[in-house]
């Protein structure tokens, strides 16, 4: 039995420079499938190059908040907002907002469920200190899913800080993020290695049965890539992103402290 890898990224939010180091270690590695878990866009200032890369590099991608956020026709709050809508082609518009809500895969007879934020919708965040209900939640097919059943592995996005959770209900991982990493600075992706097995033939799938096969080793691995930060600091304040969001951009970048918190420990 031959095992296999797939790697998983996500909120790359528009940060090329840590996005391509993160992808050249991918293929360093000899790992050629890579799904993304949305937020390509928002914050960093080349969400239309990170898209044509998303495009070119993953064989599926996610629906993100910030996808609904900017790729779509909602009310523009903002001159930020405008700035990142604007700096997005029609194209990326449309493939960006028609991505699934969630993607489901077999592997080592676990049905892995993969999606941005929860099976509630794009916008319904959980958080590494969540609570029992909301651990088991997350397992459980919902209308946002579709028609599918109780996924086993579970791998997200969101919230920006990767960890990993077991119990009876399943296994919990956060992927943490590539272009905005909110725990350290350092971009980190997700490796899940097993047997892609008769289910789907190891294609993403979305919906009905997986075929069970025999018990085979599943592995979860997390990966840090090290990047230029002040080259993508120095682009973003080049492509002339609104001053305000620029600074705060830079500040996440450099200590992975959320902007939220910049003024109280004094990053501004």
């Amino acid at each position: 039995m031959a095992l296999e890898r797939i790697a998983l990224v996500s909120d790359v939010h528009g940060n090329l420079t840590a996005y391509e180091a993160v992808l050249a270690d991918i293929a360093a590695r000899g790992i050629t499938r890579v799904i993304n878990l949305g937020d390509v866009v928002g914050k960093g200032p080349r969400g239309s190059a990170c898209t044509a890369l998303t495009r070119e590099r993953c064989e599926a991608t996610v629906r993100g908040n910030w996808e609904v956020f900017i790729a779509g026709d909602g009310e523009i709050r903002g001159e930020a907002h405008a700035w990142w809508r604007a700096e997005l082609t029609e194209e990326d518009k449309q493939w960006l907002f028609a991505v699934p809500g969630s993607v489901d895969l077999e592997l080592s007879g676990r049905r892995v469920r993969l999606l941005h934020a929860s099976p509630i919708d794009e916008f319904t965040r959980v958080h590494r200190d969540h609570s029992e209900e909301q651990f088991a939640m997350m397992f459980e097919p919902t209308p946002f899913t579709g028609d599918v059943p109780r996924a086993d592995v579970v791998v997200y996005g969101d919230i920006h800080e990767p960890y990993l959770r077991s119990g009876t209900d399943g296994l919990l991982v956060n992927a943490g993020s590539v272009g905005n990493q909110l725990d350290d600075p350092t971009p980190s992706y997700v490796i899940l290695e097993g047997d892609f097995g008769s289910g789907a033939s190891g294609d993403a799938f979305d919906g009905g049965e997986v075929t069970r096969g025999p018990a085979a080793p599943f592995g979860v691995q997390f990966v840090r890539v090290p990047y230029d930060v002040e080259a993508e600091i120095a682009a973003t304040r080049a492509l002339d992103m609104p001053a305000a969001e620029t600074e705060a951009y830079a500040v996440e970048l450099r200590t992975g402290v959320y902007r939220g918190r910049h003024e109280e420990l004094g990053l501004v």
